[in-house]
């Protein structure tokens, strides 16, 4: 394997590691992790839609503020 090669993997996968750190700080993964868990947790039933998940979602934060920045 080339140097060039080696170097190309390793900022590739630094790459997909930030992408990954980004989605879950920012929550976009949230909904891909809910219906993971139903689908374990619940097996049979169907999960909320997306947009019922994040409604939701939403409310919750807005009943429970807790420790958020806006």
């Amino acid at each position: 394997m080339s140097t060039v090669t080696y170097a190309w993997e390793h900022v590739a996968r630094a790459g997909r590691g930030i992408r990954w750190y980004m989605r879950n700080l920012m929550g976009d993964s949230a909904y891909e992790t809910y219906v993971a868990h139903h689908r374990r947790v619940h097996p049979g039933e169907a999960p909320l839609t997306e947009r019922q998940f994040w409604r939701q979602k939403m409310d919750d934060q807005d009943r429970n503020p807790g420790a958020r920045c806006c």
